[in-house]
C-alpha cells in the first residue's frame, strides 16, 4: 500500500495499489468550471487526484500512464485533452508558518520550485528579454540560505499569473492550475 505517496505517476509506475479514479477525469471535463474547489477529509486523496489531473492535462506527459485505466476508453477526449496544455501545480500541504514572513518564505518557495519545472522559458524564442527577466524573478533564490526563493515581495501576489501569462505566450495555449 502506498502510504503518503501522492504522486499518481510514482504509484503507478511501482506498481502499488492504484484506485482508479480517471473516470473523474471525464466527469470534470463534462461539467467544466471556472474553478473547481474538491473538498475531502483529510487523506482522502485529494493531492493524488491533482496529480493524476496534472499528469493527464500536462504538455509532454508520458499517455502509456494512462494505459488500461478507465480514462484511455473516453479515446475522442483523451485525443482532445490528454498532455495539451501547460500546467502550473501548487500544494501548500508542506507550508507551515507561524508569522507572515515565514509564510512568506514558505509560498515564495514552493512558487519558485514550481517555476523551476519551466527553464526552458529563458530558450523561448516565444519570449521576449523582458519576460525572460520576469521569469528570472520568480527562480531566484538564496543560495546561503539552502534553495529558499527570495523573491521581492511586490511579485508575489502577481507571482502565479506571471507565470501562467509567460507559459501561456510560450506555448500559445491556455495554462491549467491545480
Amino acid at each position: 500500500m502506498p502510504i503518503g505517496i501522492d504522486d499518481s505517476h510514482e504509484i503507478i509506475t511501482q506498481d502499488f495499489y492504484y484506485i482508479d479514479k480517471t473516470g473523474m477525469i471525464k466527469e470534470l471535463l463534462g461539467n467544466w468550471g471556472k474553478v473547481n474547489l474538491f473538498t475531502r477529509p483529510r487523506r482522502f486523496g485529494k493531492s493524488l487526484n491533482m496529480s493524476m489531473l496534472k499528469y493527464f492535462f500536462e504538455v509532454g506527459t508520458d499517455k502509456k500512464l494512462f494505459d488500461g485505466l478507465t480514462i484511455s476508453k473516453e479515446t475522442e477526449l483523451c485525443e482532445k485533452y490528454m498532455g495539451q496544455y501547460p500546467v502550473v501545480f501548487i500544494s501548500l500541504k508542506t507550508a507551515y508558518a507561524g508569522s507572515f514572513d515565514k509564510a512568506m518564505s514558505e509560498l515564495c518557495t514552493i512558487i519558485g520550485k514550481e517555476a523551476l519545472r519551466f527553464r526552458f522559458l529563458l530558450d523561448s524564442t516565444r519570449l521576449n528579454e523582458d519576460e525572460k527577466e520576469l521569469y528570472r524573478q520568480l527562480v531566484r533564490s538564496d543560495r546561503s540560505n539552502q534553495g529558499v526563493f527570495s523573491f521581492p515581495e511586490a511579485v508575489v501576489p502577481a507571482s502565479l499569473n506571471t507565470l501562467s501569462m509567460l507559459l501561456q505566450k510560450h506555448y500559445g495555449q491556455k495554462v491549467i492550475h491545480f
